[in-house]
């Protein structure tokens, strides 16, 4: 049995009769996503705009079903469930994944990085360009896409708000990746919860305190359940997007595989537009329901930029002790970095020419 019908029988035991795989009908090919998180916010409008532009560029030759709320599968099992052909293609958040998605992990380091739309046009041309990156996700049995970003990272809490680092000390708090270590290196004490389970965390007291993005906290309808919300521009959680199994990848025409990739790379101007507006209307959703909005101060976030630099070094070491060019892979992003934050100093975002 080939690994190609292995996988499409596996596929059908597990959707109890649905087809997973790409599926060829009289009207086109119709491809299966899943995302864990709702049909509501900056992202979900980010990607029906991506399986809409798929649909309008292939004059209805490629389709793209998107499964919303977990229906197919969680945020932690996207990475196995599109590589094994449970879907087509998924939204895959790196942070769930820190050996097998550790390349993409780059996104999320606290780099000083918070603009999304930088974030996210430095972290797509890295992805999409790398040829070690590229052949690490093949053995894996996945193609990279396109690129989303949860934008800055930030925190909300019940209670006592975070005013200054020393706040965080002996607080019950979600938080992930690198972000989340420093919390717990300052005396927070860390709790394993998806965002996503965010919302009844705070409402129950399992949480004092969730490390968010603005977006999610509306998206998400966690500003029911704070009461402070503080702003760290730190740096954001990029290493979020969509993966698409590379036997289904490859089962596309040339031209098909043009048109998935075409509207892969220009999700992120649209969702920067997105995610910019959203994340300026999430803060006035929270000050209108009387929630206390907080800037760190910068003493203070010098601090976490600074507790954070080891966890860099530490991606670093983990990508050479991998079998690639931790070194040479940042100094890439890096200048991934330099080079959009020069062009939107220089002509402004995309959606603003």
């Amino acid at each position: 049995m080939t690994r190609r019908l292995k996988i499409c029988v596996k596929s059908a035991i597990l959707s109890a009769g649905l087809t997973f795989a790409a599926t060829v009908t009289t009207a086109g090919t119709t491809l299966i996503h899943g995302e864990a998180g709702p049909n509501r916010g900056a992202r979900a409008a980010a990607l029906q705009w991506f399986a809409d532009q798929v649909g309008e560029t292939s004059g209805g030759e490629l389709k793209i079903d998107v499964q919303w709320g977990g229906a197919l599968f969680k945020a932690n099992a996207a990475v196995q469930s599109v590589g094994d052909g449970v879907a087509d293609m998924g939204t895959v958040i790196a942070v769930y994944y820190p050996q097998e998605m550790q390349a993409y992990g780059i996104a999320d380091l606290p780099l000083e990085n918070p603009d999304a739309w930088v974030g996210m046009r430095a972290t797509d041309e890295l992805m999409r360009n790398s040829p070690s990156i590229q052949a690490d996700l093949a053995d894996k049995n996945l193609v990279y896409i396109g690129t989303f970003t949860t934008s800055a990272v930030h925190i909300g809490c019940t209670g006592d708000a975070i005013r200054s680092i020393s706040d965080i000390k002996d607080r019950k708090i979600r938080g992930t990746g690198a972000y989340g270590r420093v919390f717990g290196e300052l005396g927070g004490n860390m709790v394993n919860m998806s965002i996503y389970k965010a919302y009844q965390g705070l409402d129950t007291g399992l949480l004092d305190c969730s490390q968010g993005y603005s977006y999610a906290v509306t998206a998400l309808k966690q500003q029911e359940v704070m009461q402070n919300y503080t702003l760290l521009d730190w740096g954001q959680v990029g290493g979020v997007g969509i993966m698409m199994n590379k036997d289904s990848f490859d089962a596309l025409s040339a031209a098909e595989q043009t048109v998935i990739m075409d509207a892969g790379s220009a999700m992120a101007d649209e969702f920067g537009r997105l995610i910019t507006t959203a994340n300026a209307a999430a803060i006035d959703t929270m000050k209108e329901t009387g929630i206390e909005v907080i800037t760190l101060p910068q003493d203070d976030r010098a601090q976490l930029v600074a507790a954070g630099a080891k966890h860099i070094d530490t991606w670093v070491e983990n990508m050479n002790a991998a079998g690639l060019d931790g070194s040479s892979l940042l100094t890439e992003y890096r200048g991934l970095i330099a080079k959009y934050s020069a062009e939107r100093e220089d002509q402004g975002y995309p959606w603003t020419r």
